[in-house]
């Protein structure tokens, strides 16, 4: 199973969701602050980082994106609120997913095997069964290799962290077609609530960051008001 490292500063949450998740299998390092966590990076080396937002010293957002600075390892949010502004904070910081807390050990699991499925290599089909085009694609500056899960721009390596890939991969393996934000959804993050869109819009707006030559006037993650997304250039 995975290495998880849990960083969270609440000693009953940390319990909890330690012994929750070494009865599933995986393999646990839990710290107290952000900067324990970010130590444990080095020597823990984990699969995967299960994040609380509101920390000690180093909070979430800062501890996200300082992993994203050097890693594209997956993180997921761990929020007590669900607050949307904590939220689209943590989304924008870099995270992959968030979870409010408290969660049960079930969802803990399926929420770490979606993200984790994130990282794997493309299967032979696209969206919605669609046939993947060649293993490597070349629109314009940009190139998608979808064997070897790298994608450059201008001949330059871009690091894009499990939940960009995957809806780059999603999308450009269908281009011109119209997704809407919960086919997204359920088809990139395995969620089916709609209220979980700003995870899309939150991908979209730093996927453009890294892909377009100027993000607000997009040529490759165009959007279609009212509908949802597409990728061009058609």
């Amino acid at each position: 199973m995975s290495r998880v490292l849990l960083i969270e500063d609440d000693p009953a949450v940390r319990h909890g969701v330690t012994l929750a998740l070494r009865r599933r299998g995986h393999e646990i390092e839990a710290a107290a602050t952000g900067e324990a966590g970010l130590a444990a990076l080095e020597t823990f080396r984990p699969d995967l980082v299960l994040l609380d937002l509101m920390l000690p010293g180093a909070s979430g957002f800062e501890v996200c994106r300082r992993i994203r600075a050097t890693r594209q390892l997956p993180i997921i949010m761990l929020t007590a609120r669900g607050d949307d502004m904590d939220v689209v904070l943590g989304l924008e910081a870099g995270a992959d997913d968030y979870i409010v807390k408290p969660a049960r050990g079930e969802v803990l699991e399926a929420r770490i095997r979606a993200v984790l499925r994130r990282t794997a290599p493309a299967d032979g089909d696209g969206a919605d069964g669609l046939l993947m085009p060649p293993s490597v694609e070349t629109y314009g500056d940009l190139s998608i290799d979808r064997v070897g899960l790298i994608v450059t721009k201008d001949g330059e390596d871009l690091a894009l962290p499990p939940s960009e890939m995957k809806l780059l991969l999603y999308l450009s393996a269908a281009p011109g077609q119209v997704f809407s934000r919960q086919q997204l959804l359920e088809s990139v993050w395995e969620h089916s609530y709609h209220g979980d869109s700003r995870l899309v819009d939150a991908c979209v707006m730093r996927l453009r960051a890294k892909v377009e030559d100027n993000p607000r006037s997009p040529k490759y993650i165009q959007t279609l008001r009212g509908f949802g997304y597409r990728f061009g250039p058609l």
